[in-house]
């Protein structure tokens, strides 16, 4: 039975990064080595990021009840800004131009994560002698994370265009905002919240109005510089 479980939640994390990689056609590219260098520049992202926590915003004594230090959260969700450049360097890697690019940098970042986030919590919790919800939830946001991370890079590819009309960078620059601080906006809105599948449905919903929000100003964009 925790056999069966474990391979439940791996399928649920990991089948949906094959599928997105056979039917959206970048199998027909070869781009896996390129998702592989992405996948790279994630850990060595990641390395920077923790380095930088690390250095400047140390772990604080726990606040009195419970409360939430906004401007603390704040400054350490900040360094998820760094995230954009990674993103910005993995996508002036990948020749090419149209959805093929931006899929193999997204698919590349969110596989890295993926892995190196959810495969061993899984291997030890999953397989345990007692069922819990949690991993099943984990699996979840595994998926949600990446619609996440495609769309931020839509967004960095949108925002590094130099023919964007005036009109649409300030909107591409508000949702990167509210794309790398999507976390912390969640967790203050929804402090309260006991529920993790409220939660988990919250951020579902943030980041579906996000990715369609952000196709809709990348349809329009790539109509008008003929990718399509």
């Amino acid at each position: 039975m925790t056999l069966y479980h474990f391979g439940n939640c791996l399928a649920l994390v990991y089948i949906p990064f094959h599928i997105t990689y056979k039917h959206s056609g970048l199998s027909e590219y070869g781009a896996f080595w390129k998702c592989v260098q992405a996948g790279g520049i994630y850990v060595l992202t990641q390395l920077c990021k923790m380095l930088l926590l690390a250095t400047f915003f140390p772990a604080a004594e726990s606040t009195i009840h419970g409360e939430v230090d906004i401007f603390g959260e704040w400054l350490k969700a900040s360094v998820d800004l760094a995230d954009l450049v990674g993103l910005y360097l993995v996508l002036a890697g990948i020749p090419g131009k149209g959805h093929a690019k931006l899929l193999t940098a997204g698919l590349g970042w969110a596989g890295a994560e993926a892995i190196l986030t959810r495969f061993l919590p899984l291997w030890v919790g999953a397989r345990g002698a007692e069922f819990h919800w949690k991993y099943i939830q984990q699996s979840l946001e595994s998926n949600i994370n990446l619609v996440q991370h495609i769309t931020t890079t839509t967004l960095v590819w949108l925002w590094s265009r130099h023919d964007l009309s005036r009109s649409t960078l300030p909107v591409v620059s508000i949702m990167l905002l509210l794309s790398s601080y999507r976390g912390l906006i969640v967790d203050i809105a929804f402090s309260g919240t006991d529920s993790a599948w409220t939660v988990l449905m919250i951020r579902a919903i943030y980041t579906l109005c996000l990715s369609l929000t952000t196709l809709k100003i990348y349809a329009r964009v790539a109509s008008s510089i003929g990718i399509f």
